[in-house]
């Protein structure tokens, strides 16, 4: 994959939880590209600052300071950019909830469907308002960011690791209907071990100095969105830089 791909002019990007860490980056080297960044997350002053950041390397963006699991506004989403625009062009879906470390018969049933409605539904509703602008677009690009603990089967990581596995499922289900019949291609990503909030929680003894940061991740990211990405129900595995199937 080459970061110095063509550029995005004229493309537009929604990345989900883009306030900070690995969207942050994504959103900001999309903008860097030349694509429309639509920005969801929840945090306003956050978005306010990464509006800055993009107009500061020739960027646009539109802010949506938004919670994911209100569901009716994502379907408003959908609207709203077949409104102005009438199409989408590339969607990361990055947002996501790591959820107690502990036992399964130690998760209260409200910590759970939180990590699920976040890390699964949230994408499935995102793509359920947004697959017809994807079908629009002339290459549609989606980039789901999942983990590693989708397939380890980690001790104590039970909700977020089925809810990663639950998105791999999801995705590869979206890429293989997709496939034939669209000019839509969608990839998983595994980031591996990443300097994030997130990370720090699930490893807090972690030299965060040793970890890749979300600024290495963030052209690969990109890359995967580019018209020239072709390879679609696959993932990405940043700590190999490699592309692998499934099955």
């Amino acid at each position: 994959m080459n970061a110095s791909a063509p550029d995005l002019k004229d493309r537009v990007a929604v990345v989900t939880g883009a306030s900070r860490g690995v969207g942050r980056a994504v959103a900001l080297e999309l903008g860097r590209r030349g694509a429309h960044v639509v920005a969801l997350a929840r945090t306003v002053g956050a978005l306010e600052e990464l509006d800055d950041d993009i107009r500061a390397v020739g960027g646009a963006t539109t802010l949506v300071p938004v919670n994911l699991t209100d569901f009716d506004a994502l379907d408003r989403l959908g609207a709203a950019l077949n409104e102005r625009w009438g199409k989408l062009d590339i969607l990361v879906g990055n947002a996501g909830l790591l959820g107690p470390i502990t036992p399964l018969g130690h998760v209260q049933p409200k910590q759970w469907d939180d990590v699920m409605a976040l890390n699964v539904t949230a994408n499935w509703r995102l793509i359920r308002s947004l697959d017809p602008l994807l079908k629009l677009s002339d290459a549609g690009r989606v980039a789901m960011i999942s983990s590693g603990a989708a397939r380890s089967a980690r001790a104590y990581w039970g909700p977020y690791s089925v809810s990663k596995a639950a998105l791999e499922a999801m995705a590869r289900t979206y890429a293989a209907e997709t496939k034939e019949t669209t000019n839509i291609r969608v990839t998983l990503v595994n980031p591996g071990p990443i300097r994030t909030r997130m990370r720090a929680a699930a490893m807090p003894g972690e030299d965060p100095m040793t970890l890749k940061t979300p600024d290495d991740i963030a052209p690969k990211i990109a890359d995967l969105c580019m018209p020239s990405w072709t390879q679609t129900g696959a993932l990405y595995d940043f700590p190999t830089d490699s592309v692998k199937t499934f099955g």
